[in-house]
């Protein structure tokens, strides 16, 4: 008797063009962006989707990086030594100009980035933070143009360069951010690290930096942006792994975090003995000079939180649809059916969200916004997609994991995508300000620009297309006309991204999820998946979601 013959098991999700078996994804960029580069996408899908990149996405998550503070005869190095992996991830994330590129590119490119951030995310590489942050530095680095002269060019170049040299040696660099102090938190006003000028050359003001950070990521970034004190206050500073000189800067990696997820990423805690940094943007104004690098990144968690999302979603269409109980295929149970449109409603409400941000970004960025409409849906739309794509990202992943059941638990030696996938999602939530930050940014987004009336002309166009909808956003609009107590804030944060995303799925989507949408998050406030009423059309909205390719 055999008594190990392998039955009704799923195959690996693998050799699927990812962008193709995105429709959701193809539908929002087309409604933003008409003229996107077809033949890259179509590239970038089928390598994301590929077994190569698996494979290097499980190899880099497997074997962490390793810190080596000094060589063997005692030299202090603080060198991080990565897999293979790492660096090939990287490498690939740069040439599909994930990093700063599209700031040199015309309108639509930040458009095309995002969505091709959103891509990347689903192999779940955890090799983007140190691309998310060299994208976001780049605008701040323009407030002095001898830095950008030097750096500029190479922080848009998009052939990697993995060795440990100076930034001379290279074309390519990536860039990191230091901000994080054990004593403050996201309190960046309370960091103790001090500069003192030391002069002045081609890059600017020049200052030696004594302190700590308590979390600086990818620390093998070539340069970073950090926080410090001087006698005028909080002020920004450039600080570069390497001097001009071709010494080592007085950067000290005391330690890597052991954390939850985000493995093949190296955060590391650091202290700075007089380490040379020169000053970016107007001294006394690094908190301003923070928060607008951090509005970009933020966009960066809302990206990679929806193609987490997506790829959860897609594993675990794909599993339903092949494994078998009581007589039939999963994905036919009634309550399995209802879980499954749910978070395919969810994903691509995600998708629509993130999206729309990045084109209130992309038109900021081009002069596209001749009656400043925009830029003020881009400063309502940070924090609210931060704040609600990521706080729903790990309810998500763990409903996705339990419909694989167990097999969706196993990690096995990363094989367990899922598993990796739901380790990962709490980082975007976390970083770049948690919930509670975001939810306090937005009513300081309330006491700016007219937002209520930028948000009604944002609407305007699905009045009228579900009761639902015109109901939500006259209690939304009563709320910011109002008094928003802080305390509330998270609701009124929670209730305009709900609004928002029903308005685009009216836009992007057909009118099976539209109909789904506002009925299951408007009318209705569930606090689980797979609570969707009778009457919907469930098989339109998960045959809409298939991960299966149509070019």
């Amino acid at each position: 008797m055999t008594t190990h013959e392998v039955t009704n098991q799923s195959t690996p999700l693998v050799g699927v063009n990812l962008f193709r078996a995105n429709r959701p994804l193809q539908d929002a960029l087309r409604w933003h962006h008409p003229g996107f580069d077809a033949a890259r996408f179509d590239a970038l899908g089928a390598e994301v989707g590929s077994a190569a990149v698996q494979t290097d996405a499980r190899l880099a998550n497997s074997h962490a990086p390793v810190l080596r503070t000094h060589d063997r005869f005692g030299h202090r190095i603080d060198e991080v030594e990565f897999h293979p992996s790492y660096h090939a991830l990287l490498g690939g994330a740069l040439r599909q100009r994930l990093h700063g590129a599209p700031w040199a590119e015309g309108p639509g490119g930040h458009i095309e980035r995002a969505a091709a951030f959103m891509l990347y995310t689903e192999a779940e590489p955890s090799v983007l933070c140190p691309v998310s942050m060299s994208y976001a530095v780049t605008p701040a680095l323009r407030a002095n143009p001898g830095l950008f002269a030097h750096w500029g060019a190479k922080i848009a170049d998009p052939h990697y360069d993995s060795r440990f040299v100076p930034a001379s040696a290279k074309r390519a660099v990536t860039m990191g951010m230091g901000m994080t102090e054990k004593q403050g938190g996201s309190d960046v006003r309370a960091n103790t690290t001090r500069a003192e000028p030391d002069g002045e050359d081609g890059w600017g003001r020049r200052f030696a930096i004594t302190g700590h950070k308590w979390f600086m990521s990818a620390p093998m970034c070539d340069a970073f942006l950090v926080l410090a004190q001087t006698a005028t206050g909080l002020s920004c500073f450039f600080m570069p792994r390497w001097l001009p000189g071709g010494s080592l800067n007085a950067i000290q990696i005391q330690r890597l975090k052991h954390k939850l997820g985000n493995q093949a990423n190296a955060s590391s805690e650091v202290e700075f003995q007089r380490a040379t940094a020169w000053l970016v943007g107007e001294e006394g104004r690094g908190v301003p000079q923070i928060l607008a690098m951090g509005a970009i990144t933020r966009l960066d968690c809302a990206l990679g939180t929806s193609g987490l999302m997506r790829q959860a979603l897609s594993l675990a269409l794909h599993h339903t649809a092949q494994r078998h109980a009581f007589g039939k295929p999963l994905i036919a149970q009634p309550l399995m059916k209802n879980v499954l449109a749910d978070l395919a409603l969810e994903s691509e409400a995600a998708t629509a969200l993130a999206m729309r941000l990045a084109r209130a970004l992309d038109r900021c960025e081009h002069g596209q916004d001749p009656h400043g409409h925009e830029a003020v849906m881009r400063r309502l739309l940070t924090p609210v997609a931060k704040f609600w794509i990521c706080k729903r990202g790990s309810q998500f992943a763990q409903e996705a994991m339990e419909c694989l059941g167990g097999n969706g638990y196993v990690e096995d030696a990363g094989e367990g995508v899922m598993a990796r996938i739901y380790r990962e999602m709490p980082v975007n939530s976390i970083w770049e300000g948690a919930g509670n930050i975001q939810a306090l940014d937005l009513l300081r987004a309330l006491r700016g620009a007219a937002v209520a009336e930028a948000l009604a002309h944002e609407l305007e166009p699905v009045r009228g297309a579900h009761p639902a909808l015109d109901r939500a956003l006259a209690d939304v609009l009563a709320a910011m006309d109002g008094i928003t107590h802080e305390a509330q804030a998270r609701r009124l944060a929670r209730d305009v991204a709900l609004l928002l995303q029903a308005g685009l799925l009216r836009q992007t989507a057909g009118d099976a999820v539209f109909d789904a949408f506002c009925v299951s998050r408007l009318a209705g406030q569930a606090d689980v998946f797979g609570l969707l009423p009778a009457g919907l059309d469930l098989d339109a909205v998960i045959d809409r979601a298939q991960p299966v390719e149509v070019a």
